[in-house]
């Protein structure tokens, strides 16, 4: 499955100089992982974060946030963000940020 180059390379940019960030073809896309913990990633064109389940709810608050629902089923902790939530980037940044600090607080692997 493709996933929207354009957009990974955005992300490794905002990523460079991070301790511990790896890159895996994951989910039918891109995933970025800090300390092998997923953090975020590229599917098809939408942002892919993994927030936490404690932090879930109110990032599906947030604009352009929805569950991630890969296999039918909401995967509690995950999140798409859609195109029109991460134009800028400070968007696509804040969202990035919210990714590594949960993965950062995971045992690494």
């Amino acid at each position: 499955m493709a996933y929207d180059e354009k957009l990974a390379e955005r992300i490794r940019v905002l990523l460079k100089g991070r301790r511990g960030v790896s890159e895996k073809k994951m989910f039918g896309g891109l995933t970025f992982l800090v300390n092998r913990n997923m953090c975020c990633g590229v599917v098809d064109d939408e942002l892919m974060v993994r927030v936490g389940p404690d932090a879930y709810e109110k990032s599906l608050a947030r604009s352009h946030a929805r569950a991630m629902d890969f296999t039918g089923r909401p995967m509690k902790g995950m999140v798409y963000v859609g195109v029109d939530g991460i134009r800028t980037k400070k968007q696509l940044e804040a969202w990035i940020d919210r990714g590594v600090d949960f993965a950062r607080s995971l045992p690494a692997k």
